[in-house]
């Protein structure tokens, strides 16, 4: 049963060439989702990894979705997202992943939320400002070029969750680097004069609130989920209205 667990839980962190030697021999469970069912006058395209996708939990209840739904409940008509996530990858990766989907067009507004795995795979912070970098211009230019409609999202503790607490790392040592990526990630965002949303701290309410975790003892669960859609909401909402 221990072994199945591990099993469930560390498809998160393994996709291809790891510096971190890999538990099991398994893909990542969850691709780049290209949801064609739902229109709206305004079209939302969300790049990052498993927690973008909604690992763990249906799609629904993904922040992406569960944002759409906030929106139409304000009469803010939006189609379904446009997605291009996949668990486990990192800044690299997503950026090939993107160059790939030949992407036409502009999208009324875009959220960008990755780097966990770059921590988690310990590579070097330097190397992350720069491809970040590079993602949030990626992210400027499918928004038309306007900075207001694009959207960071800080990357959750993952240390608190019962996976993390379970991984044989320090805690502590997990959430400094943590800090450290969100650091470097939202000074280079709030310098590009883009929209920054903290959600860390939230996340580490996991620590005495399991109902935050989903099943897989690893991920958000919906309501954590909500949460962040909720913290977007209040910044996306009035730049489509």
């Amino acid at each position: 049963m221990k072994i199945l667990l591990s099993a469930i839980l560390f498809s998160f962190l393994t996709s291809g060439c790891t510096k971190q030697a890999p538990m099991i021999n398994e893909p990542a469970i969850n691709q780049i989702s290209n949801p064609s069912n739902g229109t709206g006058n305004f079209t939302y395209l969300a790049l990052g990894d498993s927690y973008t996708i909604g690992e763990a939990v249906k799609q629904t209840e993904s922040f992406p979705y569960q944002l759409q739904s906030l929106l139409k409940n304000q009469n803010i008509n939006v189609a379904n997202p446009k997605i291009i996530a996949t668990t486990g990858w990192t800044t690299d990766e997503l950026q090939e992943a993107i160059k790939k989907e030949n992407l036409s067009g502009n999208y009324s507004f875009v959220t960008l939320l990755i780097g966990v795995n770059n921590q988690y795979r310990g590579y070097p912070l330097t190397t992350y400002k720069k491809e970040f970098s590079e993602l949030l211009q990626m992210a400027i230019n499918y928004a038309g070029g306007n900075k207001s409609r694009v959207f960071v999202v800080s990357i959750p503790d993952w240390g608190v969750t019962p996976f993390g607490k379970n991984s044989g790392r320090n805690p502590q040592t997990i959430a400094s680097e943590i800090d450290n990526f969100n650091a470097a990630n939202q000074e280079i965002t709030l310098a590009a004069g883009i929209n920054y949303t903290n959600i860390t701290p939230a996340s580490r309410n996991a620590t005495t609130d399991i109902s935050l975790i989903a099943d897989d003892g690893l991920h958000p669960s919906a309501k954590m989920y909500g949460q962040w859609a909720e913290a977007l909401l209040r910044k996306v909402a009035p730049t489509l209205k």
